[in-house]
């Protein structure tokens, strides 16, 4: 029997989406509480109060988020919100090649390269990837680096390749209202979280089925 967790990582192995040239990597805020109330809220001491370039300062969760060029989410994870991005991947990263029960969520990466923006950018931290874990790490380079320069041409060329996961953000915090979530328990923001995923390569799985374009949900939801 496949729970929650796991049905919509199954469904990336059915549509055989990690037969991809690349899949792109990219964390975004999950508000539980209101950052200005006073008192430490239901889930203290698992979530807290961080900066997202989206809303500002928040309190919740880092959501990190693994998707493919098609859309589907080939993996997800996330922290208290004043989790630093960098943590967050290399946790992704180390538990891939080692699947652990405790982390199902992790999935299997992309047969291509990782795309990342400058939130994961660092020299080092690549380096050690690639040579531990064999990770493919695209970032493009700060634009304070001596040493490596990116024409405004490649930066544009990448950040293209980055849109995909925007939509795939806005499909899970407002069409799946994952946004609206204010949880009390930590296994039921878990819950919640596994199954808007689910839903949403679900979605993908039935309109690849139908011959419709993959992220053409709005008329799905309105049944």
């Amino acid at each position: 029997m496949i729970d929650v967790d796991t049905f919509g990582l199954h469904l990336v192995e059915s549509m055989r989406a990690q037969e991809c040239p690349y899949e792109v990597l990219d964390s975004t805020a999950a508000v539980t509480r209101d950052a200005k109330r006073r008192g430490l809220g239901w889930l203290a001491g698992q979530a807290d109060i961080g900066w997202s370039n989206r809303i500002g300062w928040d309190e919740g969760f880092h959501l990190l988020l693994s998707v493919t060029p098609m859309g589907v989410i080939t993996g997800f994870g996330f922290g208290p919100a004043s989790t630093h991005d960098q943590h967050l991947v290399a946790t992704l990263f180390a538990t891939r090649p080692r699947p652990s029960p405790r982390l199902p969520s992790a999935g299997q990466p992309a047969h291509g390269s990782s795309v990342e923006d400058l939130g994961f950018a660092g020299e080092r931290p690549r380096q050690r990837w690639q040579a531990m874990l064999q990770v493919d790490l695209v970032t493009p380079p700060h634009q304070r680096s001596k040493w490596i320069h990116w024409p405004k041409a490649l930066r544009r060329w990448l950040a293209g390749l980055r849109q995909i996961i925007e939509t795939v953000n806005d499909k899970l915090l407002n069409t799946f209202r994952l946004a609206r979530e204010r949880p009390h328990d930590l296994t039921g923001f878990q819950a919640r979280l596994a199954a808007k995923v689910s839903l949403h390569n679900f979605c993908i799985w039935f309109n690849l089925h139908l011959g419709r374009a993959p992220l053409a949900f709005a008329d799905l939801l309105a049944w």
